[in-house]
């Protein structure tokens, strides 16, 4: 049986970063994957929805563009679209596969990695048996690390064919636009859906939400603009809607809805899509042989990325939450250099920025106003709106706004920030760094930004909070804002 200091299983972001780090280590690695180097990452997930979407965008300003001053028009084909989303995945995969072929090569070295194709299952606390097409392999390690990713949620109810009711990973490969769809979920994934067919311009988009406005997470600023903007573009979003009913049937998708007042409607179209979160992929993994503890929901205990067994790790969305790309690398890493001792410091999300990409494109780190205010924190806020931004105005991009949370104190340190325009995933890495290292908007506010620039707002809204910006809040009261906001007495003798 062929030993190894660490056994990885899976080979998407979280499990290849965690082999990479082990290798800088000059550890000997497997790392194990039944399908796809590279997992949801590549395929279907970041990279395959983002590069749908950032062709929509193009295709939606040319057509903002052309279409007002009375020109044709513009449109692509699904042909198109499938040749670019191709192009993309294959340059990505072929990065990949270059890399950890001639990492594994004798001719580089020391040929620590091993690429073992398979699905793994543990069969003891340091073994696993990987089998491929009937055949099963047995390898031992010191440590694991298991990164096996998630797959789409099912609702029973949903009888969900990947032929006319499609997953969130089943969508990749329709044959044409649908003239029609519903999205069942309006959180990230069924709103960036619901954008990108929108933004083609050739499918009308039903959107079935069942709380009062959709991203219910975000502020209600952003959700509204969002929404403001799905809906000028003909999306129909069905408000605190619950879906009773949906079927396949061999001329259209039939669904059923009941709203809050009793009201009834049934609504034909030609897909759906069922977009309502994904689940960790480790039911599968013979966990009960390594002794590894789960909870009353099937997940993994965890203490940071460590196990019930100490020298078995869970990464990525493995571990349930948290599932996107960025945390998943970061968890990787951190799982070997714990294992290894070189990192002390406990794993940290809360200054990891993320975007979603919306119309307009929205970013964030750290605490919004809504969550600030259900923790009972006082904090004050600073916002102001992109068409008071040069670059904005240049660009014709003036839908969106930076929104500045900081401490109701004298120092102000930075809680943090939401980013809903263009270029807003480029402006929140400086604030994430701030939090890091726990500092005020005052350093914000002298910093020297290039002109013109997005990022010219987050500074306005820094001195808009010190009293200093150079347009006024007062004056411009639709466009820009600062206010404050306390818990009330009762909240804070109750807490």
């Amino acid at each position: 049986m062929e030993h190894f200091d660490l056994c990885v299983i899976g080979a998407g972001p979280a499990g290849h970063a965690a082999a990479m780090r082990a290798l800088d280590m000059g550890k000997r690695v497997a790392l194990v994957e039944k399908d796809k180097v590279g997992g949801t990452g590549i395929y279907n997930g970041a990279l395959a929805s983002k590069t749908l979407w950032e062709l929509s965008q193009r295709v939606a300003s040319a057509n903002e563009t052309i279409c007002s001053r009375g020109r044709e028009r513009f449109s692509v084909t699904w042909e198109e679209v499938s040749r670019t989303l191709d192009e993309a995945v294959f340059e990505r995969k072929y990065l990949y596969a270059c890399h950890m072929q001639l990492l594994g090569s004798p001719d580089k070295g020391v040929n620590r990695l091993h690429h073992l194709r398979g699905e793994a299952v543990f069969q003891g606390p340091h073994q696993v048996g990987i089998t491929r097409e009937g055949r099963t392999t047995e390898i031992s390690a010191d440590h694991f690390i298991i990164a096996t990713g998630s797959r789409p949620r099912v609702i029973p109810t949903v009888p969900v064919d990947e032929k006319r009711i499609f997953s969130s990973d089943g969508i990749f490969h329709l044959q044409d636009f649908p003239k029609s769809i519903v999205i069942i979920g309006a959180g990230v994934i069924g709103c960036e859906f619901a954008t990108i067919f929108s933004n083609f311009g050739n499918t009308r988009v039903h959107l079935i939400d069942r709380a009062e406005r959709i991203l219910p997470f975000e502020d209600e600023d952003v959700s509204e603009l969002i929404a403001q903007n799905l809906q000028r573009k003909g999306v129909v979003i069905h408000h605190r809607a619950q879906l009773e009913r949906i079927t396949a049937e061999p001329d259209a998708v039939r669904y059923v809805l009941r709203y809050d007042d009793g009201t009834t409607e049934e609504v034909a179209v030609e897909k759906a899509l069922l977009s309502v979160g994904r689940v960790a992929n480790v039911d599968r993994l013979g966990l009960q042989n390594a002794g590894v503890a789960v909870d009353e929901r099937g997940s993994i205990a965890l203490d940071g990325t460590s196990t019930s067994q100490p020298h078995i790790h869970a990464v990525g969305d493995a571990i349930g939450s948290n599932m996107l790309v960025n945390i998943g690398e970061l968890e990787g890493r951190h799982a070997v250099e714990s294992i290894w001792g070189t990192q002390k410091s406990t794993l940290k999300h809360a200054n990891a920025g993320t975007i979603m990409f919306l119309d307009p494109e929205v970013a964030g780190v750290g605490l919004s106003e809504q969550e600030c205010r259900k923790r009972g924190l006082a904090h004050r806020t600073a916002r102001i709106d992109y068409s008071c931004l040069a670059r904005a105005i240049a660009m014709r991009r003036t839908k969106g706004f930076f929104k500045l949370v900081v401490t109701d104190d004298e120092d102000m340190h930075v809680l943090g920030m939401r980013a809903v325009g263009e270029h807003a995933s480029s402006a929140i890495q400086a604030v994430a760094l701030m939090m890091e290292h726990g500092l005020g908007v005052r350093v914000l506010a002298e910093l020297m930004h290039p002109h013109p620039s997005i990022t010219e707002g987050l500074q306005e809204c820094a001195r808009m909070l010190m009293g200093t910006s150079i347009f006024k809040p007062e004056v411009f009261g639709d466009r820009m804002r600062c206010a404050s906001w306390q818990p009330s007495p009762q909240a804070i003798q109750a807490a």
